[in-house]
């Protein structure tokens, strides 16, 4: 097999154990036929190829277009964090996102928890700029009692009707600004799952979930327990927890499938439809390994460029250096400090003046390369805006604090608490919530009843990531954007 060709591994067949008859279902009968279901998530404004980062969106498109070429019924869906994440995309509030995924023919997405870093009133801008549906049936408008976006679409592929029914994270109201989603209820998945099996099961030959929801041990509501709780789903394209699924996950009626993050893969599904047999499907990723030979589609690479030259009138722009490699890389910042959490630990301290700081390891985004460092680099860094707050706490409350940054350790966490102004100590073998044996402040054992000042960004001091016990505090201070702070410090 020469390299960047495709091969469907058998490793994960599996029948539907909902069986498609034409005498219980209202569908038309159709001759034996395959779908094909590229997808993409949590790609976070990864849009160029990179060291780092994926194949990029160029490669992705040419590798789609390979496809279609192969298979009249090629369907190219994201499940969500699309866009935000790097300057690319977040200088444009998104729209720079939306040009690409309507150039590249994609037919559906749903929101994951951080295309709402805008608001919501900017996604449904957004959503409304898509050439194609942005689909959730799980997120209500409080104001108006309805979804506030389409719950799910039809799709006609030759014949073949495809359900597709899109799932955000209830994790939303606290992995993004809760000012965010003020208004909004996040309805449990797996029961608005069954009302869209119950509703469009019977009118579709082919029936997927495209959801945010992830398999992370945290999360209480995963795709796997939307899929063992309903039965009738015959595809879950996932994404939230950036979990690569080489041949997917058998479970429930169907399978599970997710690329993984950053476009390091595209996943490729494929579903073969029988009326009397049922539905059997398969999974694999293309990787970028894969894609080393794979030549990028033009058309992208000049939208891309065009978007990046109109981005490089600010992004391009020097604003300190770096004498060593910051290092903010997702696996390190979500389970222990870094030189780069430490530094932003330094400066919110350095401006504000506050006894101690703390910063989310998800509010890290990137690493910064030694040397000169652009205004784009530090906001690829701190790419959400977040302004700087500081608060009047107990030693009791920061306690309090410590456990919650480090209760799902050693698995990752972007609430994992880098922290400056005090050392602490844990022990891992303990239950959540009681792992905290020490903690100094200024050379001195903490005072649960003494008061502190604490300085920390806006998300956190609105209850995000579950930081629940800094909802309602005294405010001593209010400041400027994080990232500004930063700069200022780097620059002393």
């Amino acid at each position: 097999m020469k390299k960047g060709s495709i091969l469907f591994k058998t490793g994960t067949m599996l029948f539907a154990l909902v069986m498609l008859l034409a005498s219980c279902s209202s569908i038309p009968k159709i001759e034996d036929t395959s779908l094909v279901i590229a997808h993409t998530n949590d790609t976070h404004g990864r849009i160029l190829e990179g060291k780092y980062d994926g194949m990029g969106f160029a490669k992705i498109s040419t590798e789609v277009m390979k496809l279609r070429d192969e298979n009249p019924n090629v369907l190219l869906l994201d499940a969500g964090d699309t866009f935000h994440g790097t300057t690319l995309v977040t200088l444009s509030k998104g729209e720079a996102a939306v040009k690409i995924l309507n150039a590249m023919g994609y037919d559906a997405m749903t929101p994951g928890n951080h295309d709402f870093n805008y608001g919501k009133d900017r996604l449904l801008e957004l959503a409304a700029m898509c050439e194609f549906p942005v689909v959730c049936a799980n997120v209500i408008d409080d104001a108006t009692g309805e979804t506030i976006l389409p719950p799910y679409t039809i799709i006609d592929v030759n014949g073949l009707l495809v359900g597709i029914f899109g799932l955000t994270t209830d994790e939303t109201l606290y992995k993004t600004h809760p000012k965010n989603v003020e208004g909004l209820t996040f309805r449990d998945p797996a029961v608005v799952a069954q009302e869209m099996v119950d509703e469009l099961r019977d009118e579709v030959h082919v029936l997927i979930a495209l959801g945010h929801l992830g398999v992370d041990d945290e999360t209480i509501n995963t795709s796997t327990s939307v899929m063992e709780k309903v039965m009738g789903i015959d595809l879950f394209v996932d994404g939230h927890s950036h979990t690569p699924m080489e041949e997917g996950i058998a479970a429930g009626s169907g399978l599970i499938v997710q690329s993984g993050y950053h476009d390091k893969n595209l996943g490729i599904a494929k579903v073969n439809y029988s009326m009397e047999m049922g539905i059997k499907s398969e999974a694999m990723l293309f990787t970028k390994e894969a894609s080393a030979d794979v030549i990028d589609d033009a058309a992208i690479l000049s939208l891309v460029e065009g978007i990046n030259a109109e981005n490089e009138k600010v992004t391009s722009v020097v604003v300190t250096k770096s004498d060593v490699l910051l290092d903010g890389e997702r696996a390190n910042v979500r389970t222990g400090s870094t030189n780069l959490g430490d530094l932003i630990g330094a400066a919110l301290l350095d401006a504000t003046e506050a006894d101690i700081s703390l910063q989310n390891g998800g509010g890290i985004r990137t690493s910064i390369e030694a040397g000169d460092v652009t205004k784009g680099e530090i906001i690829s860094v701190l790419p959400f805006g977040n302004t700087v707050t500081v608060l009047e706490i107990t030693g009791q409350g920061v306690i309090e604090v410590i456990e919650n940054g480090v209760k799902a350790y050693p698995e990752a966490s972007g609430g994992y608490c880098h922290m400056a102004g005090l050392t602490f100590e844990f022990d891992e073998t303990k239950p959540a919530g009681s792992r905290v044996t020490k903690v100094m402040v200024a050379g001195k054992e903490l005072d649960p009843s003494a008061k502190y000042s604490l300085a920390t960004n806006d998300f956190l001091a609105a209850g995000g990531d579950q930081y629940e016990m800094l909802i309602g505090l005294k405010v001593l201070a209010e400041m400027g954007t994080l990232d500004d702070i930063l700069v200022a410090y780097m620059n002393k």
